[in-house]
């Protein structure tokens, strides 16, 4: 297994009760998996269900709890709430603060201990405040505790035969917007839709960034090359005008994390 994650086992079985914040993504199904190993019975995961999070992945979450054996529970927040409607910069602090909230107060309920998280050491690299609000929380994030880089997670999650060990990275669907943009379920789920148009013609990393009537799309660095071909272009095109948008372009540069956050002042009051 490795001492690295025996470490984490050891840390895991300290904490005897324990819920997951379970999105389906390469961490947390990771972290699942070694509670899973570490505490049996006494894990659970909780998925939120929400028009910002792509239905696919709370298909692709639920069909792993249940070949994984664990106790699962979907809490579905069917709207946006007014205080991040407007993206606000610290958007992401105020949603963990909505979201961990519910999660904490089910765990509460059922008697368990700690609501952990999936957070690694590489988000500590970009502007992350939500991790703010879930140290505020008192959440745990456990593969950060054990120093888990994303690569470290990838090639431990291949090594247990995890599906997601090489899953691109994904966000909620808010962050394919601009800071300070009113936000409504329309533009939420022409984004998925466009975003998963393009992901069947063959590209794994995407990203439609909304900018009102246009469409910004990022795909891998290395996959840029594909996208020359005056055929592919038709198609995007013709599809992404037919879900609603005027113009369509492409990041030469390719995808980035957090491509929204460059030029933010980093000392936004949370």
């Amino acid at each position: 297994m490795g001492e690295k994650y025996k470490s984490l086992l050891n840390y895991l079985k300290e904490k005897e009760r324990i819920v997951i914040a379970f999105s389906g993504g390469v961490d947390s199904t990771f972290l699942l998996k070694a509670a899973k190993d570490a505490l049996g019975d006494n894990v659970k995961a909780i998925t939120i269900k929400s028009p910002y999070i792509p239905d696919w992945e709370i298909e692709e979450a639920v069909d792993f709890v249940k070949k994984l054996d664990v106790k699962h529970e979907v809490i579905e927040v069917p709207f946006i709430d007014p205080s991040i409607e407007s993206n606000p910069e610290n958007r992401c602090y105020l949603c963990k603060n909505l979201v961990f909230n519910k999660i904490i107060e089910k765990a509460n309920e059922e008697g368990y201990l700690y609501v952990c998280d999936g957070t690694n050491l590489d988000d500590t690299k970009d502007y992350r405040p939500g991790m703010v609000a879930l140290k505020e929380l008192g959440v745990i994030s456990p593969l950060l505790e054990s120093s888990y880089t994303k690569d470290e997670i990838r090639k431990q999650s291949k090594v247990l035969n995890l599906p997601t060990w090489d899953k691109p990275a994904y966000a909620c669907l808010m962050t394919r917007l601009p800071y300070d943009t009113q936000v409504t379920i329309d533009d939420l789920k022409k984004i998925e839709e466009g975003e998963m148009f393009v992901r069947g013609l063959g590209f794994r990393g995407v990203r439609l960034r909304h900018h009102g009537n246009l469409a910004r799309i990022e795909v891998a660095p290395d996959e840029r090359e594909k996208l020359f071909s005056t055929e592919l272009l038709n198609k995007i095109g013709c599809k992404l005008q037919e879900i609603g948008y005027t113009y369509v372009t492409f990041d030469v540069l390719g995808y980035r994390m957090g491509s929204f956050n460059v030029g933010l002042k980093k000392d936004v009051a949370y």
